[in-house]
């Protein structure tokens, strides 16, 4: 890793406006893709962080609550 490159451009992007620096921000985190809803809930489902509802009881019923409307 280039360390001095990247202290350089640091104590440059630091000497810039604060418009410029937006605008530095902007063209670096524009093209960062957002996980899709899909890909969360398979992440979810595959980290094993709910694994310990396998072993809760099923204490609700289609019949608790309201409908919702």
């Amino acid at each position: 890793m280039n360390t001095q490159l990247i202290e350089s451009l640091v104590q440059i992007i630091q000497t810039l406006s604060e418009e410029e620096q937006l605008l530095i921000k902007a063209k670096l985190f524009s093209n960062i893709p957002y996980p899709s809803i899909v890909e969360i809930t398979q992440l979810a489902q595959s980290g094993g962080a709910f694994q310990f509802l396998q072993n809760e009881p099923d204490i609700y019923t289609i019949e608790d609550g309201e409908p919702i409307q």
